[in-house]
């Protein structure tokens, strides 16, 4: 799999352009540069390598499902545990996401299709579920942010 190019595929909570290219996220989006996306990892062992897990937080992270967290580096990283997602995930080990739709409007299929570069169907198709809540993470406390 080329990890500068745009899926489409079916996320825990909903349908997600991923890529490792932020760049091309950001121009399908038409999103500023600087504004920073989420990460999805396929494993405790990947989100290690990209940021250290405060140690009061360790077990909450390992149990926590379609919940995202900002470290204090300033990643927002999301440990995949869905077992349809994950598969596809495994391949790239780690991705930028965002949902497939237009900045600030909801799901159209058709959109999402034409923008991206590989469209990856599963037999239960596209949807928009509840979006993950997302906690920051501090070395002691943690705040809800969504």
């Amino acid at each position: 799999m080329n990890p500068d190019r745009v899926y489409l595929a079916q996320t825990e909570t909903t349908a997600g352009f991923l890529s490792q290219n932020a760049e091309a996220l950001a121009t399908i989006k038409n999103r500023p540069n600087g504004k920073p996306f989420l990460m999805s990892v396929d494993s405790l062992h990947t989100l290690r390598t990209f940021t250290r897990v405060p140690k009061e937080h360790k077990n909450r992270i390992r149990r926590a499902k379609k919940t995202t967290f900002a470290y204090p580096c300033g990643l927002a990283i999301r440990v995949i545990q869905d077992t349809d997602h994950l598969p596809f995930l495994r391949k790239l080990t780690w991705s930028y996401s965002t949902s497939s739709n237009p900045s600030g409007k909801g799901f159209d299929e058709a959109f999402a299709i034409e923008k991206a570069d590989i469209v990856v169907f599963t037999c239960k198709g596209f949807f928009e579920d509840k979006p993950s809540k997302i906690f920051k993470l501090g070395k002691q406390k943690m705040r809800k942010l969504r």
